[in-house]
């Protein structure tokens, strides 16, 4: 049943059609008829999504909403509760309970269909990162993260101010976020340095017709706005316009006049999912950039360098644009271990580390790639131009000597450099074959020089 959805009532009149609703728009489905085996088919089969009744034989909606959302194996399930009822006090505590939906007998079946389309998308993309995470973790490329908590930030924006100022003074007691009033050029407008709200409160009429919908598409287009949650206010008589906000983007949707507590509850719930994938997303990168950085002095590994240089040669097949490459080693650092220890030889890589960055362009790679042995690689740089970089990395380490930890003096450190050209048509193991060949004959003429590949005698 993986990928079926899971339809809990207890009259089978009212399965039927739901069953007959999904599978007009090819969604699989399995049903269940009371709370009891609605919890046993979740933990068992793991569905996409839960259409679940409220009033149930034996345990209500609700309950079953919260066992769900107390196991960890079905927590991260989608569940949409589906009621006659219209009661608030049971709206509120359905919602209260985790569950992601409350709908109200007769369904809307463009609306149903559009917030199964919108929360399994949210799913799906919540369930990668929940696996990339996971990945990271286990190949040990990914430390805890802390969670983000305190207050979140929220953007309200309307066709007027002042209908947004409104809106901000009967929430702001319920609401511990803070909350900005933003036009729709402000909303859109990439503040540099500056993250944008956690959540995205947008009137569905900004003063033109479908002016509301066209802001959650762009927001959705944005870099600093696409991983935001996105709520639209809108009149409860257009089905036709919620269901097209849900699948341009929006995360939910908050009918007119709001309901405050309701209004509140479903903002916190967002900005709480939004800072779940938030924490997921820096999982996965904190992973990422450790899976090709070298931990000791922060610069790139040889898994980051070789497929560095493989698109450089790419690069160059297209653009007939040189690159260098430089091989380095530092000369006699064995002795500096054996004399002072290893926390000594460690200082020593990092200041080296530090030197060689400070000395390149932005542009270039700067990479540690082995235990003493460093690769610079140059884009867009003659032979020249290459050697000049070469003679004055090797200068900068040899004119200032680098201080010891625990008050064990100084040593001076020199490096070999070996240097090879690429151009069109030049495989980058090659390349750097070439570089180390050099690097081999600058260290058997003495060391604390450059030599070119192809110029050595």
């Amino acid at each position: 049943m993986t990928g079926k959805i899971l339809i809990v009532d207890d009259l089978a009149i009212n399965r039927i059609i739901l069953k007959v609703k999904l599978a007009s728009a090819c969604h699989d489905s399995v049903q269940a008829s009371d709370g009891t085996s609605a919890l046993a088919a979740a933990r068992a089969e793991k569905p996409k999504l839960i259409l679940l009744d409220m009033m149930l034989p034996d345990i209500s909606g609700i309950e079953v909403c919260r066992q769900l959302r107390s196991d960890p194996q079905t927590r991260d399930i989608p569940v949409v509760i589906i009621t006659a009822s219209s009661d608030r006090a049971r709206r509120l505590e359905a919602l209260e309970a985790g569950a992601d939906e409350f709908l109200t007998k007769p369904l809307s079946e463009v609306i149903l269909l559009a917030r199964i389309r919108s929360l399994l998308r949210a799913r799906e993309t919540e369930a990668e990162l929940r696996l990339r995470a996971a990945t990271c973790q286990g190949l040990g490329f990914s430390d805890s993260v802390v969670p983000l908590d305190g207050p979140g930030h929220i953007g309200l924006i309307a066709a007027e101010p002042a209908t947004a100022l409104g809106w901000r003074a009967a929430l702001a007691p319920l609401m511990p976020d803070r909350m900005d009033i933003l036009t729709p050029t402000a909303a859109l407008r990439d503040a540099k340095g500056c993250p944008g709200p956690d959540l995205y409160v947008v009137a569905s009429d900004l003063g033109a017709h479908g002016s509301g919908l066209r802001l959650v598409a762009d927001l959705r287009s944005r870099l600093v706005s696409r991983d935001a949650a996105i709520s639209l206010l809108l009149p409860a008589a257009e089905p036709d316009t919620a269901a097209m906000a849900l699948d341009l983007g929006a995360s939910d949707l908050i009918m007119l006049p709001f309901d405050l507590q309701e209004t509140a509850l479903r903002l916190r719930l967002h900005i709480q999912r939004k800072r779940r994938a938030e924490l997921l997303r820096r999982q996965v990168n904190d992973g990422l950039k450790l899976a090709v950085t070298d931990p000791l002095t922060g610069l790139y590994n040889r898994r980051y360098a070789m497929a560095h240089l493989e698109w450089l040669a790419s690069r160059a097949a297209g653009t007939a644009a040189p690159f260098a490459v430089l091989a380095l080693d530092l000369d006699r650092f064995k002795s500096i271990n054996d004399r002072f220890g290893h926390a000594a030889g460690d200082a020593v890589l990092e200041s080296v580390a530090n030197r060689l960055r400070e000395s390149l362009r932005a542009s270039d790679l700067l990479a540690r790639i082995g235990g003493e042995e460093f690769l610079v690689a140059l884009p867009d740089t003659p032979l020249e131009d290459a050697r000049r970089v070469a003679e004055r990395l090797c200068q900068t380490l040899a004119d200032t000597a680098i201080p010891l930890p625990d008050g064990l003096g100084t040593v001076q450190v020199t490096v070999s450099v070996g240097l090879a050209m690429a151009g069109p048509g030049s495989a980058a193991a090659h390349v750097m074959n070439r570089a180390d060949s050099a690097l081999l004959e600058a260290k058997a003429e003495g060391r604390n020089q450059v030599t070119i590949w192809g110029t050595a005698a």
